[in-house]
């Protein structure tokens, strides 16, 4: 792994969740939660695999978005060389992340609990995009100043 994406990686295991009021909270990730990052010999080989599954966890929505969520997290975790991990990831996502959990991995952690499955509104979704622009934002000046160095 690179320096650069070794930095990158802290960075977002570490970002605060800092809310916006009654608002989505700023991303922030812990990797794959309860379960490792990758296995002995490459320690963070399917942890991008479960940062996009968290940014979907993170703004939440409707059941099916999660099922969808879920399932990609799944063939991400496969296409790594991994299809057994995939199910076993598969069920504890499926068990583990239900929205009516107090959890900082639960369905819709962005937002106050208790928040449950509910589609977004529009002023919701324009919050989310904010939240990751600004998000992206930071993660390239990071980049920058790394380069810079």
């Amino acid at each position: 792994m690179t320096m650069k994406k070794l930095l990158l990686t802290i960075f977002l295991l570490l970002l605060p969740c800092v809310s916006f009021g009654e608002g989505i909270s700023l991303f922030a990730t812990d990797g794959c939660s309860v379960f490792p990052d990758g296995t002995p010999a490459h320690k963070s080989l399917w942890a991008h695999c479960c940062i996009a599954h968290d940014i979907a966890y993170w703004q939440g929505g409707t059941y099916d978005q999660r099922l969808a969520a879920d399932k990609q997290l799944e063939q991400c975790v496969a296409q790594v060389g991994e299809p057994e991990i995939a199910q076993f990831m598969l069920a504890g996502v499926r068990v583990g992340g239900s929205p009516y959990f107090p959890t900082s991995y639960r369905w819709g952690y962005g937002w106050p609990y208790p928040r449950g499955y509910k589609a977004l509104t529009k002023d919701e979704i324009k919050q989310v995009q904010q939240s990751l622009q600004s998000l992206e934002l930071l993660i390239k000046s990071i980049l920058q100043q790394l380069s810079d160095r």
